[in-house]
């Protein structure tokens, strides 16, 4: 008997077409390895991240925080999950407002961040709870927090829509969404912020971190992040409601926030 034909192997899989790719700055490189080197970029900078937010903002980043605790109602005894919140900056600010009758969780994809953030809480009383987790796969219950809030991070993330998604599932009926991100400028500004943004946050970041490349990046990363009404929808796409926008220092940051039906 003739002997049986062979079975068709399927043709080779070609790795790089099916794997996705995203932004790195100005950059394109697939998902896996933007994970990877934004991972690589807050490990080098995260001893020295506050002091770089102090001398790239002139001490503005704290004003920017605490209008944002300020506009997320946030009450005594209530819950608060800080996501991505590396230096716990905001963590210690809605420590103080929820009290000793509620929780604040900070929680970062980061664990060099995280370790800066939880040591800070742990030196200024707060027992708070720290989580390393992906922001894209939140461990938390659904309905748990009155208030979630992610502040300067949102940009970083390979999967925006799912990592909002997240955040509102989390969210209790009535629960607040927060993003306090970098934004678009006002146009007659945006030529100095541009010079600015690219070429002196990298020399500082040489001197002071001596890490040009990461501040390189993270001005890149600006650019590359939606726009305020673009983001705005994205947000209302999650389901929230009433949501709105605040333009700060000239549209260089913007708070969006949202509510949970």
């Amino acid at each position: 008997m003739p002997p049986a034909p062979a079975a068709k192997q399927p043709p080779p899989r070609n790795v790089d077409a099916m794997s996705k790719t995203t932004h790195f700055g100005f950059e394109t490189v697939s998902e896996d390895e933007k994970t990877r080197r934004v991972g690589r970029v807050f490990e080098s900078v995260a001893t020295r991240y506050d002091l770089m937010n102090d001398l790239m903002s002139g001490g503005l980043h704290r004003w920017w925080k605490r209008f944002a605790v300020e506009l997320s109602g946030v009450r005594p005894g209530q819950r608060v999950l800080d996501v991505a919140g590396g230096t716990a900056d905001l963590s210690r600010l809605f420590a103080k407002r929820v009290g000793p009758d509620g929780a604040v969780v900070l929680s970062d994809i980061n664990a060099a961040m995280l370790a800066v953030g939880r040591d800070r809480l742990l030196d200024a009383g707060h027992a708070a709870q720290a989580v390393e987790c992906d922001a894209e796969k939140l461990p938390f219950p659904k309905n748990h927090f009155d208030c979630v809030i992610v502040a300067f991070g949102l940009r970083n993330m390979t999967h925006k829509e799912q990592a909002l998604a997240e955040m509102v599932r989390v969210l209790r009926p009535g629960g607040r969404l927060l993003v306090l991100e970098f934004s678009h400028a006002w146009k007659p500004l945006q030529p100095f912020y541009d010079a600015y943004s690219l070429k002196v946050l990298p020399l500082l970041g040489k001197i002071v971190a001596h890490d040009a490349a990461s501040y390189r990046y993270l001005a890149e990363s600006i650019r590359m992040h939606p726009d305020q009404e673009t983001l705005k929808h994205m947000i209302e796409d999650t389901g929230c409601v009433n949501v709105e926008y605040f333009n700060l220092s000239a549209g260089i940051v913007a708070l969006h926030r949202g509510v949970k039906p």
